[in-house]
């Protein structure tokens, strides 16, 4: 089984990384070179569009790599406490215990897996 994706990244050669969140999120890039390149599946899959000529390092990360890796990897949209604020991505190394318990105990929606990178982030803390 191939592992869960948790972070979908690319660098482009000028060292421009263009990371896709969520599904369907889009993002593209001209270098410097004056090409186009692209992500987009966040966690679900990865798409990439580039010139065979001028390749891209692929940087994403799994959900079996190592932890210190995945806890700077891989980031949670939040709008802040009050829901009002703009989205906003952050590594999961920078949230605050009471948020990542928060997150853990009210979003049912969350795969599994991910939930269990929150968890390990609260034991990596205790440590």
């Amino acid at each position: 089984m191939t592992p869960q994706i948790v972070a979908n990244k690319i660098m482009t050669p000028d060292g421009t990384i263009l990371q896709s969140f969520h599904r369907h999120d889009y993002k593209t890039y001209i270098d410097k070179n004056g090409l186009e390149y692209m992500v987009d599946g966040g966690l679900d899959y990865l798409r990439r569009s580039y010139n065979e000529d001028n390749p891209y390092s692929e940087m994403s990360v799994y959900a079996d790599d190592d932890f210190k890796l995945i806890r700077e990897a891989f980031h949670w949209g939040t709008r802040g406490k009050d829901g009002k604020s703009e989205l906003v991505y952050k590594p999961l190394s920078s949230l605050t215990d009471d948020h990542i318990t928060a997150i853990i105990e009210t979003q049912d929606h969350v795969p599994h897996y991910i939930k269990d990178l929150f968890e390990k982030e609260l034991l990596w803390r205790k440590k």
